[in-house]
């Protein structure tokens, strides 16, 4: 145990599992951003032949499933766990899709967070040689979470600036004991945060203090500085809440300005009328799936640092006034097996 774990809330996996393919379904608006040509399919119409949102959004779920399956040259047999969530109540998106998958399902909630948790975990079972193959996944749908979260997209509300564009992207990738990079080498687990702010129109800057504090650990954890990565990535804080987190990562002594990004900035053009940006478990498992995990087998990156983050509130929480908690998770993700590890 002791050789795995660093600091106070970092794993270091010993046997660095390979992600060895990954699969993507994105929404039409989607496919009409900057990262169009990389995904694997992008559906033209929200309902996806289906009779609801809910129903559309899980089956992108299922078929990315599907393809990842194909692209790698598995079957289901050869899958020991799958780990998947989205935003949705009782993780419906994630549950009906495994309904049609014979795999043993984890259904994790997050939030946006639920793309690298789900690689963390993963990460663990594979290095802790408890399967040497898994799926990780990630779903959500710009109408589910509208229904759930927010207004009837019939009612046309109107939104702020600071307002996030909820994702229509399913990702997934395939975990595995052996293959080449790039590798899963480490794992942050992010506590949660609450900064007071009860906004629901402005989740990036509720998440900003969980990312900045997950990150922060991860450097102290693991006595790394920001130049050791080629790029940090946060999944889900868009324009509002990248620049806020920049700001405190500076004022903690750490100055990211030249090598960090994030995915809701990355995915949709700047005059897509998305307000901040995008948000939601696609979008960190899309854009990383479908874009920088390409980047990472070239060699273009050969160390990033993804940081996917979650507003961790409901409805309900929302009406009872409360303020909205975030966590936020970190994965190195690195091009070539670590030398140290052997």
């Amino acid at each position: 145990m002791g050789e795995k774990r660093v600091g106070r809330n970092t794993i270091i996996f010993s046997q660095p599992p390979a992600i060895v393919a990954t699969a993507t379904t994105v929404g039409k608006k989607e496919g009409e951003g900057p990262l169009a040509k990389y995904f694997d399919q992008v559906i033209q119409d929200s309902l996806y032949g289906e009779s609801t949102w809910e129903k559309a959004e899980s089956k992108m779920l299922l078929e990315s499933v599907q393809r990842v399956l194909q692209k790698a040259n598995y079957t289901f047999d050869q899958i020991h766990f799958m780990f998947s969530g989205d935003l949705l109540n009782q993780l419906t998106a994630s549950s009906f899709a495994a309904r049609e998958i014979p795999v043993p399902f984890y259904g994790l909630f997050g939030a946006c967070s639920t793309f690298t948790e789900g690689l963390a975990l993963g990460g663990m079972a594979v290095d802790g040689g408890f399967a040497q193959r898994v799926l990780v996944g990630a779903s959500s749908h710009y109408q589910t979470a509208e229904r759930q979260f927010r207004y009837p997209t019939e009612l046309g509300v109107q939104k702020p600036p600071t307002a996030q564009r909820t994702v229509t992207a399913a990702g997934v990738v395939i975990l595995e004991s052996d293959g080449p990079g790039p590798y899963l080498t480490a794992a942050t687990i992010g506590r949660v945060i609450d900064m007071g702010i009860n906004d629901p129109m402005d989740m990036g800057s509720a998440m900003a203090p969980a990312a900045v504090h997950t990150i922060i650990q991860h450097f102290q954890d693991t006595g790394r500085k920001p130049d050791y990565y080629d790029l940090i990535v946060t999944g889900d804080l868009a324009s509002v809440g990248k620049n806020l987190a920049e700001d405190l990562l500076k004022k903690e002594g750490y100055d990211v300005t030249d090598r960090y990004t994030d995915c809701g900035i990355l995915i949709y053009k700047p005059d897509a009328d998305t307000q901040a940006g995008g948000s939601g478990c696609g979008c960190s498992a899309a854009v990383f799936c479908s874009y920088f995990y390409p980047l990472l087998q070239e060699g273009k990156y050969r160390r990033l640092l993804l940081v996917s983050t979650g507003a961790l509130m409901s409805p309900t929480t929302y009406q009872q006034g409360e303020t909205i908690p975030a966590i936020a998770h970190a994965v190195a993700v690195e091009r070539d097996y670590p030398e140290e590890m052997g």
